[in-house]
């Protein structure tokens, strides 16, 4: 039987055609963050985009943090990074590596470019460097400073390492072709004085490589075969070749750009998260309502869950959005056979059962899921007094309702068939609880004479229920009004968290513990913050809703 042709997207296709031509015996790739802030959804696209194909071809892939700017880089964002790339899955064994580690190295490349008469020392400033580069229809100027002698850059970049100059009083620039189409390539700046501590080096160094610079020469430096980037590097890729060429490595990186990921109406630009958590919006980079990938990790979702999402994107070469329920879908779709469905009420009124004994608890068995019956049950205890869903009871319902109200008989979720004979409110007319008797001969929640209830509601037994608080969350944009105001500040969603902070958990979830997911009957996927719960409290996070009218795009 003849196997059908498994699709190859292109950057497979590309890699196929290296291997068949000789040009690479084993494919190396890599993940190079920037450690300035904590990486989001997109930025998973990119690391299980790369690790997928070490590991499809029996290939390396590296870890590598791009610290080149001291300005903005910081040991917490190393360590989120590193967690973050380990949560989903992407082993980089023993490779893991630091832009700074190679910045003696990245210092002896310059000294080679210079004596080939290929980098110069420029005095002009940031702004001159910037009016003399020129437009899309015109070409650049020529540096005065262009033709200076190797010995004399030479000498002047050595000082500029040993910090007699100031910050911007020189740099050092490629020397390419001001007249290029490419702006990229007109006598990019490669070296800047920046007199920073840098978080790994400390002031060992004043210089600092620009990235366009130092990232080709790390991926030739790590032996990387395929430096796969994100489509806004396209038109970098003549100076990334241009760097390993003229530093005269044998092997040089190919670099190949596929299309960002976008999530339609969320943040993930590091300035406006940062702005959110500076100003106290959030409380932190890993708010669940961000989608950083520890937000992400802490709301509940599944590293499986968002590999399933990064497939479905699929890898192409045109940007698109893609809808945030679909991630969504992934997380309902990974959890509704793995998750416990348990019982939690979120707006708690009581339920007295007046002709229940006052002193009897008893064990009703319960499905720990009912769709993978390989997961078991478990006992709930059950007495006279319970909690349910305020949204449960009406004392004058709607034609369909088929809750309790007066006269009406529901099942409670494995336990019994309950009748409403009446309520108590307070003095402003809040029912606060409702009165019924119960059918001993329908325990289990089936009756024996065979008649039929057409309402079936879940509770928690008062004297074990377990006091939690919950979070629900909405976007913290307003999707209604779109990311961003005419001034170019986001539009903030005001009910983007609702807390719960007396809600009532069945007694199985005592013990619960950060991460543990559940599905809580009726009310949606929930899962243990990692943050907030305590020793004493649980807080649960809304990971997802139980439904959603999304459905998966057809597939081409």
């Amino acid at each position: 039987m003849e196997q059908e042709p498994v699709s190859r997207n292109f950057i497979e296709q590309i890699i196929d055609r290296d291997i068949a031509d000789g040009d690479c015996e084993e494919v190396c790739t890599r993940f190079p963050p920037e450690p300035n802030g904590y990486l989001h959804i997109g930025h998973a696209k990119s690391i299980l985009l790369n690790y997928g194909l070490a590991e499809e071809y029996h290939g390396k892939f590296n870890l590598r943090f791009d610290d080149t700017n001291p300005t903005k880089e910081k040991e917490e964002f190393v360590d989120s990074i590193l967690a973050d790339v380990a949560w989903l899955g992407a082993d980089w064994e023993d490779r893991l590596y630091y832009a700074s580690d190679y910045f003696e190295q990245m210092y002896e490349a310059a000294i080679k470019l210079i004596k080939k008469g290929k980098a110069y020392v420029c005095d002009l400033t940031a702004d001159e460097i910037r009016e003399y580069r020129g437009t899309l229809t015109e070409p650049g100027r020529e540096s005065p400073y262009r033709d200076r002698s190797v010995e004399e850059n030479l000498e002047l970049f050595e000082n500029m390492k040993n910090g007699v100059y100031a910050d911007g009083e020189k740099v050092l620039r490629a020397k390419i072709d001001m007249a290029s189409p490419n702006m990229n390539m007109r006598d990019p700046v490669i070296y800047r004085v920046a007199h920073m501590s840098h978080h790994r080096t400390g002031d060992t160094w004043c210089i600092y490589p620009m990235y366009d610079f130092a990232h080709p020469l790390e991926d030739a430096f790590e032996g990387v075969t395929h430096s796969i980037c994100t489509l806004e590097f396209e038109d970098h890729r003549p100076l990334y070749d241009w760097v390993v060429r003229e530093v005269e490595f044998v092997h040089p990186p190919k670099q190949i750009e596929f299309a960002k990921l976008y999530l339609t109406n969320v943040v993930t630009g590091k300035r406006y998260i940062k702005k959110l958590v500076e100003e106290g919006i959030v409380d932190g980079w890993d708010d669940p309502r961000l989608v950083t990938i520890a937000a992400l990790k802490r709301r509940g979702f599944t590293p499986s869950s968002i590999r399933t999402f990064v497939d479905l994107c699929g890898v192409s070469k045109r940007d698109s959005s893609v809808e945030y329920p679909m991630l969504e879908y992934c997380i309902r779709e990974d959890l509704k056979m793995s998750a416990p469905r348990v019982m939690a009420i979120l707006d708690p009124i009581k339920l007295v059962l007046d002709n229940y004994p006052a002193d009897q608890t008893e064990e009703l068995p319960a499905d720990n899921n009912p769709e993978n019956p390989e997961m078991g049950t478990r006992q709930l205890p059950f007495s006279r007094e319970v909690w349910i869903e305020r949204e449960d009871f009406m004392i004058e319902p709607p034609k369909k309702y088929r809750r309790l109200y007066p006269g009406n008989e529901v099942r409670l979720m494995y336990a019994y068939f309950v009748t409403c004979t009446g309520y108590e409110t307070d003095e402003d007319g809040n029912v606060t609880v409702v009165h019924a008797t119960y059918d001993p001969e329908s325990r289990g929640g089936d009756s024996p004479d065979g008649r039929k209830v057409r309402g079936t509601i879940h509770w928690v037994d008062c004297r074990n229920a377990v006091q939690a608080s919950a979070h629900l969350y909405e976007n913290i944009i307003d999707e209604e009004q779109g990311v961003y105001n005419e001034d170019g500040s986001l539009n903030l969603n005001p009910n983007s968290l609702t807390v719960i902070d007396s809600c009532y958990i069945e007694p199985s979830l005592r013990d619960a513990k950060a991460y543990d997911r559940f599905q809580f009957v009726r009310n949606g996927y929930f899962c243990v913050d990692a943050k907030d719960t305590t020793l004493d409290h649980l807080v649960f996070n809304r990971i997802v809703s139980l439904k959603s009218s999304y459905k998966l795009p057809a597939q081409t």
